[in-house]
């Protein structure tokens, strides 16, 4: 049997506050591609309560109420679906030593440059930008506002074809 022909589509963020979410991935540099997401039924400036069967698939309670957004850095992929769930106690997001993602990790071309304009610009990081072993890469870790942790990476392709490991 073969295996899948599969290729990135986006990754799924819950949120509690949609709006909040959306002006902090936009300091990222993504934007908004779509507000709402469609084949879920779910919009972006209004609660929507969604479909039987597509909150079956999804593993929600019938009857949740969403309200979500489809959002882009550059014109690439994944996507992002930036979701707010009507829900009274969601939990939090997970930290590193947690099981499954916990992370998303983007690529810079200059970290100190874009650390400096983020931290300006009110984000929180976990540290200041730090080497990886070998100086293969330098990372800074920051937190979206519910948590998420979001990678930033500056590899320095250069230095890996001489590494050991």
């Amino acid at each position: 049997m073969a295996t899948p022909n599969l290729s990135w589509g986006h990754i799924n963020i819950n949120v509690s506050n949609l709006d909040d979410s959306i002006a902090f991935y936009e300091k990222l540099g993504f934007s908004l591609l779509i507000p709402g997401v469609p084949y879920l039924g779910i919009k972006k400036d209004v609660g929507t309560e969604i479909p039987a069967d597509q909150s079956k698939a999804l593993g929600v309670s019938a009857g949740a109420k969403a309200r979500a957004c489809i959002m882009q850095l550059n014109d690439g992929f994944p996507k992002i679906d930036l979701t707010e769930y009507a829900k009274d106690s969601p939990q939090g997001a997970g930290a590193n030593d947690d099981l499954g993602m916990v992370r998303l990790c983007l690529a810079t071309q200059n970290l100190a440059q874009d650390y400096a304009w983020l931290k300006d610009a009110g984000v929180d990081f976990l540290s200041e930008p730090t080497e990886g072993v070998g100086g293969l890469a330098h990372i800074a870790i920051c937190r979206d506002p519910d948590g998420t942790l979001i990678e930033l990476i500056e590899i320095h392709l250069e230095k890996w074809n001489n590494r050991s490991v």
